[in-house]
């Protein structure tokens, strides 16, 4: 069974110039991504998807392949995930290399580690499923959330507003870190949250949204924080 690491990554980053490639606790942020699918050791290849030269040559200079270069066609804006993936996939076995499992990982996630993808891949494989994902739980239920009306708060879900939170069924939410799936599947149906889905829960300290100028500083804290742990 073959597997792949897909890591993507364009160079057109809007909201954090650069942002693939800036230096975070003291090396380009996509190296964390390519070094952790590096020495989980479940990847037969580790390559970077990408339409930008700088991104490509960091990628190689980190242990990353960078076989073909992203289409203009998946390198703006509109274009999604599953374009990306699936443009990666069909190109690849246009040469005649068919991958089994494929691990889509984004490459501002410096929280992922190489025990995490290893045990999502051996997870998978063991299972039925389509796709592993990994979830975080909702600090506090949604299930008491509040809404606000004509400037007044209302409950969002009134039938809750008397439960306990210890008796109310746990929400989670995507990590946003990385993505193992079935590659059959996933080109049949173009989505990678297709099918059965199985998850891999981790906490909130494993993760942080990257989109601002705070959520980089932010991260960066929590990061140190971690590994001092």
């Amino acid at each position: 069974m073959k597997t792949l690491a897909i890591i993507t990554a364009r160079g057109g980053s809007k909201r954090i110039p650069r942002k693939n490639i800036r230096p975070f606790n003291g090396k380009p942020i996509i190296a964390y991504s390519i070094e952790a699918a590096i020495e989980s050791g479940v990847f037969d290849t580790v390559m970077v998807s990408t339409d930008d030269d700088e991104i490509a040559d960091t990628a190689v200079r980190y242990g990353a392949s960078v076989p073909f270069r992203r289409s203009a066609a998946t390198s703006d804006d509109h274009a999604t995930t599953s374009d990306v993936l699936e443009e990666v996939l069909n190109v690849y076995a246009g040469r005649g290399e068919k991958y089994d499992i494929a691990a889509c990982i984004y490459p501002t996630a410096p929280f992922i580690t190489s025990a995490r993808l290893r045990e999502g891949v051996e997870m998978l494989q063991r299972s039925s499923a389509d796709t592993l994902m990994p979830v975080v739980r909702y600090s506090y239920p949604p299930q008491r959330a509040y809404e606000i009306e004509d400037g007044m708060l209302k409950f969002r879900a009134p039938e809750y507003m008397d439960a306990r939170s210890q008796d109310l069924v746990p929400w989670y939410h995507d990590a946003g870190q990385f993505y193992i799936f079935r590659t059959e599947r996933f080109l049949e149906t173009h989505r990678i949250t297709a099918g059965e889905i199985l998850p891999l829960e981790i906490s909130d300290m494993e993760v942080q949204d990257i989109d601002t100028e705070t959520d980089w500083t932010l991260a960066e804290l929590k990061y140190r924080l971690l590994n001092e742990q």
